[in-house]
């Protein structure tokens, strides 16, 4: 199926993730995009990704991954990034998820929501078998489309203190397989590898590959098309 141009007519979005680094594998790069393009992009993260890093405790790798998300955030000019504090690898799809995204998209009131994939299993271009997706992006993915209906509704979370909105226009996830809709990337390639570069602590632990190449690999893997195009896939939903 051939891939439609991503939609252009809001200006702030709010890019949802369970973990420090998740935005910066492919969508990043569709974040520089739009934040050249003049867009205002916020970022909310439901956790520090505090249990991500082998031998360091969530003590030290929690605020050590938090200062990496923010830099890597303003490489792509983002530089509203909010921390949700609930704890990295038990995110529950439930109630109170749902509330503090709900408040989350309140507070900063877009008109585009953005999350990453969260199928039960993803499988990259080329590689076989599949992977399982992690239990922390199934249920974030879950709450936050759900959430999008809850900041709008003014019966459900009553305690909330945010004025409703009900301005969400379209919520985007990220589709790298057949995607109904593309963000051309190709002049922002080098600003998403400098982006997850900036997860430099982490990407050190995870290989002996140097960080730089890393970042590139895992560019390519997320952009790349078989034509050599360069795009970052979304399927979208009427918020």
């Amino acid at each position: 199926m051939a891939s439609s141009p991503f939609p252009d007519d809001w200006q702030r979005a709010l890019v949802v993730a369970a973990h420090p680094d998740d935005i910066e594998y492919g969508i990043a790069a569709a974040v520089a995009v739009w934040t050249a393009a003049g867009k205002d992009v916020h970022y909310v993260l439901a956790t520090r990704g505090e249990a991500g890093m082998e031998g360091v405790p969530p003590d030290v790798a929690g605020p050590l991954r938090e200062e990496e998300e923010r830099r890597s955030a303003a490489v792509v000019g983002v530089t509203e990034v909010d921390f949700l504090d609930h704890r990295d690898g038990v995110l529950v799809a439930g109630p109170d998820l749902r509330r503090d995204l709900a408040a989350a998209i309140r507070r900063h009131r877009p008109e585009l929501v953005v999350t990453g994939y969260f199928g039960a299993t993803w499988t990259p271009p080329g590689v076989s078998p599949a992977y399982v997706n992690s239990a922390d992006h199934r249920a974030l993915g879950q709450c936050v489309v759900d959430a999008v209906a809850d900041a709008a509704n003014e019966w459900i979370f009553t305690d909330l203190t945010e004025p409703r909105w009900t301005g969400v226009t379209y919520i985007a996830v990220q589709d790298m397989s057949d995607p109904p809709h593309e963000v051309d990337v190709a002049s922002q390639v080098d600003a998403a590898v400098r982006s997850l570069s900036e997860h430099r602590r982490y990407l050190e632990l995870l290989s002996e590959v140097p960080v730089e190449e890393q970042a590139r690999q895992v560019i390519d893997m997320s952009t790349l098309t078989e034509d050599d195009r360069r795009r970052v896939g979304f399927r979208l939903f009427w918020g």
